[in-house]
C-alpha cells in the first residue's frame, strides 16, 4: 500500500488557495456587460458580481417609468449572470482534469 503524504496534500491545498485568491483578484478587474431593450439599458459588472455602472440610452428616457425600471432590472440580471458564468469558467480552469 502507498503511504498517505499529509505534507504533500497540505502543499497542494496551499497552492490551490493561492490560485483561488489570484483568480478572485483578477475577476475583480474584469468587466462584463449586460443589456436589455435592444441596448436601451446597459449594465456593467465586475467578474466578482459587483455592479459597476448603468447606462441609459437617450431613447430610454422617452419610455414610461415602469418599463425603464424593468429594463434596468433585466440588464443588471443579465450582467450578473455573465459575471457568474465567467467566475464558474475561471474556477473550472483551476480544477485538474483526469
Amino acid at each position: 500500500m502507498s503511504e498517505f503524504d499529509l505534507g504533500a496534500m497540505m502543499r497542494q491545498a496551499q497552492v490551490l488557495r493561492q490560485q483561488l485568491e489570484s483568480m478572485q483578484q483578477n475577476l475583480d478587474h474584469e468587466v462584463v456587460e449586460g443589456s436589455a431593450g435592444s441596448g436601451l439599458v446597459k449594465a456593467k459588472a465586475s467578474g466578482t458580481q459587483r455592479l459597476i455602472s448603468i447606462e441609459l440610452a437617450p431613447a430610454a428616457m422617452t419610455e414610461d417609468r415602469e418599463m425603464v425600471q424593468d429594463l434596468i432590472v433585466a440588464a443588471v440580471n443579465n450582467a450578473l449572470d455573465k459575471a457568474k458564468s465567467l467566475q464558474q469558467q475561471r474556477v473550472g480552469n483551476l480544477i485538474p482534469r483526469g
